[in-house]
């Protein structure tokens, strides 16, 4: 019985990815992130719903209220939960160029770009307003919460208020991203996710996620589940943009600017699919003006 027991765990991680490691860049990152979440399509600040070909956020089933930038609430965007400021800032590449410079030197600031512990799902304004806020509470009488979203954030004290489903994970990741890449937290913030932890704890699709980030990564969140089990993804829905229908039609390769773009539908697939936010020059959620009009 023993000898069949480790024969069926042998051919279990056989069949599992077993990369052992963080993706080698934030793009591809995204696209494994796109696999993670394919059964579990909601937002992380949010919990809006998003589906079809595209991903769109379901803003209007959610009760989500746009603040400023409409064309970026309906689309999908992998956010840092610790931002990449936080962490690459004390590395000699950003000092010399910042984040563009990092990820073109750097393959220790690449690894934690790509670390999918830190990255989750998220409306696009709501990562864009959230940009490198401290997470805290908002106290300012013009905060703003994003209508049926309890998610708030408030310019006048520079602070994003998470909701309170999530505020666990937050902490969870920041320690785990502490620990990884050496990253200081304040003992101001350090209290504050004591007791969000505590108010937070684990759910199950926390746990989830984070063992099948440990099939890909080869280990998990430690303070979500020490010695995570590896768990594969789950089967895609046909039409999931991540896998083999649209990408036998594009894919993540060398192209990376408008001029080299057959059509919008190609243009849109590399902004949202392949994180080439260059194609989106002004961040109104359309890429290449000249081909989508």
């Amino acid at each position: 019985m023993k000898h069949r027991t480790l024969l069926l765990l042998s051919c279990l991680l056989i069949a599992l990815p077993t990369f052992a490691d963080a993706p080698s860049s934030f793009s591809a990152a995204k696209r494994i992130a796109w696999e993670i979440y394919a059964d579990h399509r909601e937002t992380f600040y949010c919990g809006c719903n998003y589906s079809g070909p595209n991903n769109t956020p379901d803003l209007e089933g959610c009760g989500y209220q746009v603040r400023k930038q409409p064309k970026r609430a309906a689309r999908i965007e992998w956010e840092h939960v610790m931002p990449a400021y936080d962490f690459g800032r004390a590395m000699q590449c950003w000092q010399e160029g910042g984040r563009k410079n990092c990820e073109a030197t750097s393959p220790e600031f690449n690894r934690a770009e790509g670390d999918l512990i830190n990255l989750v799902p998220s409306i696009g304004e709501v990562n864009g307003d959230r940009s490198n806020l401290r997470y805290g509470m908002a106290t300012s009488v013009d905060a703003f919460q994003y209508g049926a979203c309890q998610s708030k954030v408030d310019f006048g004290v520079d602070r994003f208020e998470p909701r309170p489903e999530v505020r666990g994970d937050i902490a969870r990741t920041y320690w785990y991203m502490r620990d990884t890449y050496g990253i200081d937290i304040s003992s101001q913030q350090q209290r504050q996710f004591e007791a969000w932890a505590t108010a937070d704890p684990v759910d199950s699709w926390e746990f989830l996620r984070n063992q099948r980030i440990a099939a890909i990564q080869g280990s998990g969140n430690p303070y979500i589940e020490p010695n995570a089990e590896p768990a594969p993804l789950p089967t895609p829905a046909a039409n999931d943009p991540i896998f083999a229908q649209p990408s036998a039609q594009f894919d993540c390769g060398t192209k990376k600017t408008c001029g080299v773009m057959a059509s919008c539908e190609e243009a849109i697939f590399h902004l949202q699919q392949c994180g080439n936010g260059r194609l989106d020059g002004d961040n109104d959620g359309t890429p290449c003006g000249a081909i989508c009009r």
